[in-house]
């Protein structure tokens, strides 16, 4: 997994730190298609949060209702103890990094950064000052000038962040912004994402499809099919205690087999496998999860 250690602190950066999430019985429909079917969860302030799940599980629906993009059909959304199920995205003040990177062709770097500064009526200068400070904690110093053509797609991902953190949210969603980069961009940008959010605090819900990205960033991650959370806990325990047959063969390679299990006992039981194979002991907390998964 990446190293999540504190790096040292980036000249003009500001510690912002991070809003809590409380969701509570979610439900989101398209037609007929449950696309969020009675979710709750909580992410705390500072945390960062992957939604995993294959297309169509309602990861990206969660997102867009937290964000205020989408407006739930049942439950509620607080952010920062806050309720904002149905207020405006524009009076959330979340930071928001798509799968494209949406910078405008015919604006300099400065002012793409700045643009959601001007539309919130902030003066020129202000904006602009704020702007090169965001630029300094993407490691953009210097670029304010250049256009969005004259940068690498990493270049353009680290600009989207700092348009992203520059009025200072306390929450950033991020809806799978790394699958356009190739390989080894896409791992640069794993561990500046850590780095930045490591540094201010923030608190992060990140959409991903890829089990290797939500596992190497997140502090926890929610595993989602059809609508609901699978399961819900940090990468180790996904990947060494799968609760149910889904998770297990979602995360990481797994192979199955038929077992015959003995009566459970407080320590453990022991397991039959096929073949002849002598009868081994496994302990009981170890054997739950294996249980479920099968």
């Amino acid at each position: 997994m990446a190293s999540t250690a504190t790096q040292p602190p980036v000249a003009g950066s500001e510690r912002v730190g991070g809003a809590g999430i409380e969701i509570r019985g979610l439900a989101k429909r398209f037609g007929a298609v449950r696309a969020v079917d009675d979710v709750s969860l909580s992410v705390q302030p500072g945390e960062f949060l992957a939604l995993l799940g294959p297309s169509g599980s309602g990861k990206t629906s969660i997102l867009m209702s937290i964000a205020g993009f989408e407006l739930p059909d049942a439950g509620s959304i607080a952010i920062d103890g806050r309720d904002v199920t149905y207020l405006p995205a524009s009076q959330r003040n979340l930071g928001m990094v798509f799968q494209k990177y949406t910078l405008f062709p015919h604006l300099s770097v400065l002012d793409n950064v700045a643009f959601g500064l001007k539309m919130r009526g902030v003066a020129r200068a202000e904006r602009h000052r704020l702007a090169e400070q965001a630029l300094a904690t993407v490691r953009l110093e210097g670029y304010g000038k250049r256009m969005p053509a004259q940068l690498s797609g990493g270049q353009q991902q680290r600009v989207a962040l700092a348009r992203a953190i520059v009025y200072k949210p306390k929450v950033l969603l991020m809806d799978e912004p790394l699958s356009a980069l190739d390989k080894n961009l896409r791992e640069e940008m794993q561990l500046e994402i850590k780095r930045l959010q490591s540094q201010l605090g923030i608190t992060v819900v990140f959409v991903t499809h890829d089990q290797g990205e939500a596992l190497t960033m997140a502090d926890r991650v929610a595993i989602l099919n059809q609508g609901r959370i699978q399961q819900l806990d940090a990468p180790k325990a996904l990947y060494e205690r799968p609760r149910t047959r889904f998770v297990a063969g979602f995360i990481g390679e797994t192979n199955f087999m038929p077992a015959e299990i003995g009566p459970l006992r407080t320590q453990g039981a022991l397991v039959q496998l096929p073949g002849g194979a002598s009868p081994r002991e496994v302990r009981t907390d170890a054997l739950v999860g294996r249980v479920a998964a099968g």
